[in-house]
């Protein structure tokens, strides 16, 4: 027979008043670090290590899609996982974090409505219960990045939970994300309008980024695609790679053959975005 209180197996007050939500994992309040969990168990006399059965999985970081941040600005990054356990779960937690140890590193958390541990929505299933569950990472990277730009790249999905009996369970690689820096890129095709068969420069600039400054430098020696578009087409072919200056700069010349749009096209790298230029009409006599 399944418990739904927990007054023989609960030392703590804090995770008492976790246990005594109904329906869905509920959440407790926490500072903001990866360690809150373990903490909870260990002021409420319980073991801190992982001894639990629960299991995650399908966890997903901004629908798949990379996270992508400018100097200014919060972002919303929704987080989605399911979990499952035998006797089910009082508490679930998720954090965003690098480095080799989750239970030291500084992390981004989440924010959902008045709480900011997951949502969590339970199933009865064969062999237990199963939980859906769904967060949102509120990201200012003026706030969370000031310290510098070295936390561009991969960042790991921390999961962990207390089943109805105070067990603890942690997977700290359920699924990795990226968090990029932001590019922007311009792009300038002159003469206008050209004679056919005459040389039309395009010029323009890539920058990003730059979280510990707040401000967008150039982003230089990066490769760039020059594309055109035949004016009445919808799709652009690309003419050459060229690199940006040690500045960001960009400059190259191609032959003038039929009206269309010139464009720059940046693929992006690990840690920033990509990024691609409003195309610029030339009109070739």
């Amino acid at each position: 027979m399944r418990m739904r209180t927990a007054a023989t197996v609960l030392s703590g007050a804090l995770v008492l008043s976790a246990l005594a939500l109904p329906g869905a994992a509920q959440g407790a309040e926490r500072p903001g670090k990866a360690t809150d969990l373990r903490d909870l168990a260990s002021r409420s006399g319980l073991p801190k290590d992982p001894i639990g059965d629960t299991t995650f999985k399908d966890g997903v970081v901004n629908k798949g899609k990379d996270v992508v941040l400018g100097v200014t600005g919060k972002k919303s990054v929704p987080v989605t996982f399911t979990a499952f356990d035998e006797e089910g779960l009082a508490l679930t937690q998720a954090f965003l974090w690098q480095g080799t140890d989750s239970s030291s590193t500084d992390t981004i958390t989440g924010a959902l409505g008045t709480d900011d541990d997951p949502v969590c929505t339970e199933t009865t299933v064969e062999g237990g219960y199963s939980y859906s569950c769904k967060t949102v990472f509120t990201i200012d990277p003026a706030v969370d990045f000031k310290d510098g730009n070295g936390t561009a790249g991969p960042w790991k999905l921390f999961l962990g939970a207390f089943d109805l009996y105070l067990n603890i369970s942690i997977d700290d690689d359920v699924v990795r994300g990226n968090i990029k820096r932001a590019a922007k890129l311009t792009v300038n095709a002159t003469p206008e309008p050209v004679k056919k068969g005459k040389t039309i420069t395009v010029t323009g600039k890539l920058t990003r980024a730059d979280w510990s400054t707040g401000k967008t430098n150039g982003y230089a020696t990066q490769p760039v695609k020059l594309q055109f578009r035949k004016k009445g087409s919808s799709t652009y072919t690309t003419l050459k790679t060229v690199k940006t200056s040690r500045t960001g700069a960009l400059s190259t010349t191609t032959k003038a053959g039929v009206d269309g749009d010139y464009r720059f096209v940046f693929a992006g790298t690990a840690t920033t975005g990509a990024a691609t230029a409003t195309g610029d009409f030339v009109d070739v006599k």
